[in-house]
């Protein structure tokens, strides 16, 4: 299916290489106010961000919402859990499951309906954590792009558990790019055993690959543009997105671009979390700005396009979002972090973009919870 954003957005035409401005004071109300001024197409027409809506679990994280319309006309949401008797970041490394809620509006608040995914034992390529889902509707049947990975070891414990942990160290160089296959939205799922986007040795993919999303064609050929780290000497580079592409929605799939990425943080700086689309214009992505190079914001988002999906260009006015929203009982706030964009169309027009957000001043483990919010696009 190809999903797209209607023929009067055209962003192609005003897309170009931009320089990249100062880093800017992180300031609600200054932050706020440049989405007055700006003609970026996301950014300009991002609405309030709505108290209670999305999804959220008691004693989980709750991370990566992917949502669509069902045919039983409910909305239905797939994101990732992780206990939050773990650090929310470094959590997902090791214990990540991915499960399914349901709402009778695409707002939510939705429900938690069922675990879709969960450990299924160390010897699968996914078989002890899974997470970054995105589910898209194609003739009929329903895909899943997602990442897993897997370690060896027991379940761990708050006590011994960090970045510097066994578990992260296994489970953070074992993630892949996997898909899964369904007939029905509620399920059962088909999941393979091996990943459609494994690793490659002397490639910026060598170390892993992850954060998949796909453009499905209405021949069923697929674009899929995830984000790989390489390994450098005995540890690991920076993260850089490229680009794989398959005749078959099951596969195989080829790495594009000579195996090298299309944002190569080397250039560009590290850039992660992209949502791609297509419309009559081209291709279109939003990521997330990880070191504030186009947008002068640590973690805000970028926009780009690209009329072949390999040569991309950023928009004129590349900030797509900032941190810092505006909720609909009027208050102010900046997230500690509001990123895994997910635009959910209606009427070949985008009406709502999911992202994963938590509170907290400074980094992931400074937040109180983590959940997935829904922000309506104005007309």
């Amino acid at each position: 299916m190809v999903i797209g954003l209607s023929s009067t957005i055209l962003f192609g035409q005003n897309a170009e290489f931009y320089k990249a401005p100062p880093r800017i004071v992180y300031n609600v109300d200054s932050l706020l106010a440049l989405k007055k001024t700006t003609n970026n197409p996301i950014f300009s027409r991002l609405g309030k961000a709505i108290k209670g809506s999305g999804f959220g679990m008691k004693g989980y994280w709750v991370w990566d919402g992917s949502a669509l319309k069902g045919e039983d006309g409910k909305y239905h949401m797939h994101c990732s859990r992780w206990p939050d008797s773990l650090l929310m970041h470094p959590g997902w490394m090791a214990t990540s499951e991915i499960i399914h809620c349901v709402a009778d509006s695409a707002q939510g608040p939705y429900t938690f309906k069922n675990l879709v995914f969960s450990a299924r034992g160390a010897q699968y390529w996914d078989g002890r954590s899974v997470f970054n889902p995105q589910v898209f509707k194609h003739k009929g049947k329903y895909y899943m792009f997602y990442t897993g990975s897997t370690h060896p070891f027991e379940e761990p414990s708050r006590k011994a558990f960090d970045l510097k942990s066994k578990w992260c160290t296994v489970g953070f160089s074992n993630k892949r790019v996997g898909l899964a296959v369904a007939d029905n939205i509620n399920g059962p799922w088909k999941r393979f055993d091996k990943p459609i986007i494994d690793t490659e040795p002397n490639t910026f993919y060598s170390f892993y690959t992850s954060n998949p999303t796909p453009v499905i064609h209405e021949d069923g050929s697929v674009l899929v543009m995830f984000k790989g780290r390489a390994y450098v000497n005995n540890g690991f580079g920076g993260m850089s997105l490229g680009l794989a592409s398959a005749k078959n929605i099951e596969g195989p799939y080829t790495v594009l671009n000579n195996k090298k990425p299309v944002f190569d943080e080397a250039e560009w700086g590290e850039q992660e979390d992209p949502f791609m689309w297509k419309d009559k214009t081209g291709y279109h992505v939003v990521f997330k700005d990880h070191v504030a190079k186009f947008t002068g914001e640590r973690g805000a988002g970028v926009l780009s396009h690209s009329t072949d999906g390999v040569h991309w260009k950023l928009d004129k006015e590349p900030k797509a979002w900032s941190k810092a929203i505006e909720w609909n009982d009027g208050t102010r706030e900046r997230m500690g972090q509001l990123e895994r964009p997910f635009i959910m169309f209606e009427n070949n027009k985008p009406a709502y973009i999911f992202f994963s957000t938590m509170d907290g001043k400074g980094g992931f483990n400074s937040g109180s919870y983590a959940k997935v919010i829904v922000i309506p696009f104005k007309n």
